[in-house]
């Protein structure tokens, strides 16, 4: 019996999640939205394409959480994507009466199912999605370290002229301008990037890959990325159902780990069937731990600003 993966939202990101998860025949999808029309036929459209893709999954389109039943996995993509000159906080108060919503229905459908967020502010709006499902933490995780380190690693390999697929990089903390590249830790064919870039090619990657959101929203003067968010879920999604325990950056609950407790925010975690199964706690020099502490710090105001004790 194949898995069923939820997503919902059948925007722009939603759908391409569904295209990329049905192109790897992962499971039967099933996108859900409020306007009616919109998921039964993109869902049908997909459904279509499945012969060409070569992959028997069923995918379907649907207002109704009982459709959604007994799902292994649910990608909440609903929301308000961001417009020029917004900033992933502006869209606090709106995407937290959204993602409350479509979570509760959800979780109730789906009790035993893993969640993963993509709604921003996702590192929030994982925490809200977490408070409002109740689920144990492992349960509830958030999507941003892998588009983020998927950037970081698209731009250092065009700066080298070498093959993405060499690059090894990532990203922690908050999903945000105050996110973490990690230098020191990324390497190309397994040489340090120090030894290959220099340090002002290296900071203006840094600076690009910590505002590869906003360049693209401010392209496309409407809606936000989707392509490679898309993929990026569909990785996570992968790493859990065939649970493959992989080492990928995640926004994860935080219990002591990194010297902070209550907080959702992005670090390397081994994702498989469990969820959440372990948090890697690396070495910081002090300028990343403070770098660190700073975008946790922007992830907890938010969290104030919305009533949450952090």
């Amino acid at each position: 019996m194949r898995e069923k993966v939820t997503i919902l939202g059948a925007g722009n990101v939603g759908a391409t999640t569904a295209s990329w998860i049905a192109a790897r025949g992962l499971g039967d999808v099933v996108l859900l939205d409020v306007v009616e029309g919109v998921p039964q036929g993109k869902g049908l459209d997909l459904y279509e394409a499945t012969p060409l893709l070569g992959r028997s999954v069923k995918v379907s389109g649907t207002g109704d959480y009982a459709a959604t039943a007994g799902s292994a996995v649910v990608v909440v993509t609903a929301g308000v994507a961001r417009k020029p000159g917004m900033s992933r906080d502006d869209l606090l108060k709106v995407n937290q009466e959204v993602v409350s919503a479509v979570v509760r229905e959800a979780a109730a459908a789906s009790p035993d199912a893993i969640f993963i967020v993509v709604s921003n502010p996702v590192d929030v709006m994982t925490y809200v999605a977490q408070k409002v499902s109740g689920l144990p933490y492992p349960r509830v995780m958030g999507m941003a370290g892998v588009l983020d380190s998927a950037r970081f690693r698209t731009f250092l390999a065009e700066a080298l002229s070498i093959s993405v697929r060499d690059i090894s990089a990532f990203v922690m903390g908050g999903h945000g301008d105050q996110m973490v590249p990690l230098v020191r830790y990324s390497s190309a064919g397994g040489i340090p990037i120090e030894r290959l870039l220099g340090a002002e090619t290296i900071e203006q990657i840094v600076d690009r890959t910590r505002k590869g959101g906003g360049e693209i929203v401010n392209l496309l003067k409407q809606g936000s990325a989707f392509y490679a968010p898309g993929a990026a879920v569909t990785e996570m999604v992968e790493a859990i159902l065939l649970d493959e325990k992989r080492l990928l950056p995640t926004v994860a609950h935080l219990q002591g780990e990194y010297g902070e407790d209550d907080v959702y925010v992005g670090v390397p975690a081994v994702l498989g069937r469990g969820g959440v199964e372990r948090i890697m706690e690396i070495d910081f020099t002090p300028e990343e731990r403070r770098r660190f502490q700073a975008s946790v710090e922007a992830v907890r105001g938010p969290l104030a600003m919305l009533g949450y004790g952090t």
